[in-house]
């Protein structure tokens, strides 16, 4: 690994560890520390990435592992629909490996994440709330259209391939302000 890989690495696993205390707060850190690498990635100058989507899905599971330690105490259907989802998408990420084609991703969609953050929001803030298998079919047709979406745009139809996220940033914040 180059040290930019490990700094980035290390960066994830740090950001990853908050979940542990703060269910919902430290998902939505995790998943910030995670889009934070498109920056450091441009930032760093230690060596590069050689292989970011690889990287990405290495680094992914830092975070799914505190989120999955997290789910293992729920009971009933959260934590029934967590170790599903979890495990669907470690295959996908196997597949993903072994075939080296990001448009499998589209078949694998992480929605692990999302039933996390869903989840751990409800405990949050409606912690009455009952998850029936029902409610959680339902949530799943949801949350699947919005990362299916989400996956077409990264992995499918690489919408953002050509862009840094740095520039991104600089172009909204000329965009807002009418600085040049």
């Amino acid at each position: 690994m180059t040290i930019e890989e490990l700094v980035i690495f290390f960066a994830r696993i740090a950001g990853s560890l908050p979940v542990v205390r703060w269910a919902f707060a430290g998902a939505i850190i995790a998943i910030l520390v995670d889009f934070s690498d498109l920056f450091m990635m441009n930032l760093l100058n230690l060596g590069g990435l050689r292989d970011y989507q690889a990287f990405d899905k290495l680094a992914d599971i830092a975070y799914m592992v505190t989120f999955l330690s997290v789910a293992l105490r729920w009971s009933g259907t959260p934590r029934n629909v967590a170790l599903v989802l979890f495990t669907y998408r470690i295959v996908g990420v196997g597949v993903f490996e072994l075939v080296a084609w990001r448009g499998v991703l589209l078949f694998f969609p992480n929605l692990f994440d999302f039933w996390f953050v869903l989840v751990a929001g409800l405990m949050h803030f409606k912690p009455n709330y009952y998850m029936t298998r029902r409610r959680a079919a339902f949530w799943i047709v949801v949350l699947l259209a919005l990362k299916e979406f989400q996956e077409y745009v990264l992995h499918w139809g690489k919408w953002l391939d050509n862009y840094r996220a740095t520039d991104v940033v600089v172009d909204w914040w000329h965009a807002i302000t009418g600085l040049s």
